[in-house]
């Protein structure tokens, strides 16, 4: 068993499940039929009917019902405490296990170090986490413990009171210093793997500053004012700038350090004090290797 906390209000229920969980809307589909995805409870009877904020969205799906093994994958825990954890994620490391990926993952280096001290709210595949990172993103990302604590920053998230700064190296230069791109995201109709910006997609919003300026290159800052699967990814791409070493979006790999995405900033209160928390982490060291070069060869 799986549960989702909605965060956003009108979205179909396929489309809503295939956004947070990766499965295809096919599949979801076949769930739904079977009677096996419930909205608070209660059987969910048809793929278009809609969500709204506070529904706890749950399905019992064959792929998730293995068991989750605790193992020792090394974890840059930034701060810890009885209620969260805030883990600075490593580049190739998936969030948690799913299709693909049955073992390895962020979710499996957790229940070797905390054991059973995580949130059960969203069953045992995604024990304590409440938000994702994509396998290559590097950066922070927050843990819950207690099942409180996963409601109460599920609830943040939902109210978008949690601030989240991404740092990319784009290929090009896009042309504005800054601005705001505001366009629907949705699964790309021609290749499943991967999301794209579509007209009847859900709307996503993302900030950008461009911090640095080079020949082929520039280094930019990120705001998601919405939190859509690969939403920098494909809003860079959008703009026909992709991330650097992102190939599914048409990013060169010219450092071969991968995809050059980070998640540096993160802010939000804490669930059981109330306290305003904010942490950040710097780029990984290949990241900063490509910046450096292009400092020392490439500035405009």
């Amino acid at each position: 068993m799986t549960t989702v906390i909605c965060t956003d209000s009108g979205a179909r229920l396929d489309v809503f499940l295939a956004d947070e969980t990766e499965l295809t809307r096919s599949h979801i589909k076949r769930l739904i039929d079977g009677g096996k995805v419930l909205i608070s409870g209660v059987i969910a009877d048809k793929a278009g009917r809609t969500v709204k904020v506070g529904d706890e969205v749950s399905f019992d799906d064959e792929t998730e019902s293995a068991e989750i093994l605790p193992q020792d994958i090394p974890l840059d825990v930034v701060y810890d405490d009885d209620d969260i954890a805030v883990v600075n994620k490593q580049r190739g490391l998936v969030v948690h296990p799913g299709a693909g990926n049955a073992s390895g993952t962020l979710v499996n280096a957790l229940m070797h170090r905390y054991g059973g001290r995580l949130s059960a709210m969203g069953g045992a595949a995604r024990a304590g986490i409440v938000h994702r990172l994509d396998k290559d993103t590097t950066g922070l990302i927050v843990v819950a413990k207690t099942d409180f604590a996963h409601a109460a920053l599920g609830r943040q998230f939902s109210d978008r009171t949690v601030d989240k700064l991404y740092r990319a190296i784009l290929d090009g230069n896009i042309k504005d210093d800054r601005g705001t791109v505001d366009a629907p995201i949705g699964r790309d109709p021609k290749n499943r793997v991967r999301m794209a910006v579509v007209g009847d997609g859900r709307r996503a919003v993302t900030e950008y500053t461009v911090l640095e300026r080079f020949k082929r290159n520039c280094y930019c800052e990120f705001r998601l004012l919405t939190g859509r699967t690969h939403q920098i990814r494909v809003h860079s791409a959008h703009l026909r700038h992709a991330v650097t070493g992102d190939v599914l979006y048409g990013g060169s790999d010219r450092f071969g350090a991968g995809q050059l995405l980070h998640s540096r900033l993160i802010r939000f209160d804490h669930p059981r004090s109330g306290e305003r928390l904010e942490f950040t982490a710097p780029e990984p060291t290949d990241f900063c290797a490509a910046l450096e070069k292009l400092r020392r060869e490439e500035r405009v």
